[in-house]
């Protein structure tokens, strides 16, 4: 079975809390934070995000999973320390080279929360190899970041795949988690190449009722 990471990114402000509740009642795993800063992809979402995130943290036992898709990693990092979050995930490709990624990894944990690492779909997965044994999640985005209403992108299936296999030859025991483009009807194509946790964000959001999405999700 799966975990599930519900994207808060499309949330209807007016009602939130409610929709955060709702959420917590149907059992999601993770709250999904998707910090954009305008700059390392178009959108911004840093201060939505960031009130959010600090309205789940004061009314819900829910763990936060947070993406920073931003270029100045360090300074967001700091901002969501204070939140105390499950995972906070930084992009390979925001950092200037693989010295600053490790060095931001390691400062995360030095946090005591545990350190992801995810890449766009077109950087080759042989790219984070030497990252593994220091992370605890690799985030695979299965869509380009940053813009909504894309379709998951079926070579990044076999980029996960490949990982899989790879972690499961050196003994590692990184979470694979996938976003973008995931809804129930991509959701075994993606188990099956070997995801652990699921982002979904409209496909639960927009649905009738949260708790069976996911649920089917998770199965």
């Amino acid at each position: 079975m799966v975990e599930v990471s519900t994207s808060i990114l499309n949330v209807d402000e007016k009602n939130a809390m409610k929709t955060f509740y709702d959420l917590e009642v149907a059992k999601t795993d993770y709250f999904h934070i998707d910090v954009m800063d305008g700059k390392f992809v178009e959108k911004d979402t840093s201060k939505l995000m960031y009130s959010y995130a600090n309205s789940i943290k004061q009314m819900s036992n829910i763990p936060l999973d947070v993406h920073l898709m931003v270029s100045d990693v360090k300074e967001y990092i700091d901002e969501y320390i204070s939140l105390n979050p499950h995972f906070i995930t930084i992009h390979y490709e925001a950092c200037k080279n693989k010295k600053q990624v490790k060095q931001m990894l390691e400062y995360i944990k030095k946090n005591d929360i545990k350190c992801g690492l995810s890449i766009k779909p077109a950087t080759k997965i042989e790219e984070i190899y030497e990252f593994l044994p220091y992370i605890n999640l690799f985030l695979m985005m299965t869509v380009e970041p940053g813009k909504g209403g894309q379709k998951l992108i079926p070579e990044t299936l076999d980029k996960i795949s490949k990982l899989k296999e790879y972690l499961y030859q050196n003994n590692l025991e990184t979470y694979i988690e996938a976003d973008g483009g995931i809804k129930l009807e991509n959701a075994n194509e993606l188990k099956e190449a070997g995801v652990d946790i699921l982002v979904v964000g409209s496909g639960i959001i927009n649905s009738d009722d949260y708790k069976k999405t996911i649920k089917k999700l998770k199965i």
